[in-house]
């Protein structure tokens, strides 16, 4: 697996491009880039973030891991104007980063600690990395990989996201409706049922059931099984 993140020094020499901070500020044009948060400790930047003047910035947090912070992406998924992106991937980075600086709002860019073992998502759309009729599987950021292993063999349309605010509701809504099944799994490397309202939103005209997979809120609950095993054994119990 690729990793993704480390403190930022390493997040910057892993990207391979010679980033630094003024080449971040750059890529995101003359929005202010606020790097080095670890998401355990991200959410105590949204006060400053708020309150900054100029009213848009670019908040990246690095270090997730399923136990780290789940509700991070959730609060800033809830927050108006903000854009969220969950990439999967080091080459992925600059282009949301160059995405943002040239959006209306602010973004938090989520960056995790494994990542897929190549690049996708050429834009903000989610990109259709396999066809199937038997349903449609959503996988978001470093679930990719394990995703599409553990649905081998299964007749699943595999959808990909790094950015999931805005939710492509196009996209996700097309392809349900390509597919024989309106079976919908949603998984995601953070809080379980993050984008459950997004999903529920772009099929409000389509009978469909959702089995939303991630991570817990509840410290003391069992801990979420997104391997492939895990995954994998989820996705055809629901599927029965």
């Amino acid at each position: 697996m690729t990793r993704l993140s480390d403190p930022p020094s390493a997040i910057l020499d892993r990207f391979g491009k010679g980033w630094d901070p003024d080449t971040l500020s750059t890529l995101a044009g003359s929005v202010p880039v606020n790097l080095g948060a670890p998401v355990e400790r991200v959410l105590q930047q949204l006060g400053p973030v708020l309150g900054h003047s100029g009213g848009r910035t670019v908040l990246v947090g690095y270090g997730a891991s399923p136990d780290t912070a789940p509700q991070d992406v959730a609060l800033f998924g809830a927050l108006p104007g903000w854009s969220v992106h969950v990439p999967g991937h080091p080459d992925e980075v600059g282009r949301l980063l160059r995405e943002a600086g040239a959006g209306d709002g602010s973004a938090y860019i989520r960056l995790p600690e494994q990542g897929n073992a190549e690049p996708h998502g050429a834009s903000g759309a989610f990109e259709v990395i396999r066809l199937g009729a038997g349903g449609v599987v959503l996988a978001v950021g470093p679930t990719l990989d394990t995703v599409v292993r553990a649905t081998a063999g299964l007749d699943l349309t595999v959808l990909y996201a790094s950015t999931i605010r805005p939710f492509d509701a196009v996209g996700l809504r097309t392809a349900v409706l390509a597919a024989d099944r309106a079976d919908v799994v949603l998984v995601e490397p953070h809080l379980a049922g993050t984008s459950a309202r997004c999903v529920a939103e772009a099929l409000v005209n389509v009978p469909h059931r959702l089995r939303a997979l991630g991570t817990s809120w509840d410290a003391a609950a069992p801990a979420p099984v997104l391997d492939e095993a895990g995954i994998g054994a989820a996705v055809r119990a629901f599927l029965r």
